[in-house]
């Protein structure tokens, strides 16, 4: 779960958190990855009732960006509703930005400039 959706339904700070997670991370010496954007996108998906068509293109959008470098430093939420919007788009089973937004808790502006990097990635993809 995001930060943001445990800060929704514990009515606990975002910040406090945050801090308690790295302390427990620290205390405990755990190695933590990195949120996998491709984790986030079955929930998306069946959010905003698109098909498994969608969730398939979505992952493959996912996974041609990380072979780009596109997702370092990046939001991993950010990217998969991303790859959600541009895959809905790309199989004619439009949302709008808005509507993956509100089902993401991430911004439309969010939303535009990873859509804008995840094609420019597929556009740089040999044989495609």
């Amino acid at each position: 779960r995001s930060l943001d959706e445990l800060t929704k339904v514990s009515r606990v700070e975002k910040d406090e958190i945050a801090r308690t997670y790295r302390y427990v991370v620290r205390e405990l010496n755990l190695e933590i990855k990195p949120a996998d954007p491709e984790s986030y996108v079955p929930r998306f998906v069946s959010d905003l009732g698109l098909s498994e068509e969608v969730e398939r293109r979505a992952r493959q959008l996912l996974q041609n960006a990380k072979e780009q470098g596109v997702h370092s430093g990046k939001s991993p939420v950010g990217l998969a509703a991303a790859a959600v919007y541009a895959s809905s788009l790309l199989t004619n089973e439009k949302v709008t930005q808005s509507q993956v937004s509100e089902v993401a808790n991430i911004s439309e502006v969010t939303i535009r400039n990873r859509y804008h990097e995840l094609l420019e990635a597929e556009e740089n993809v040999p044989g495609l």
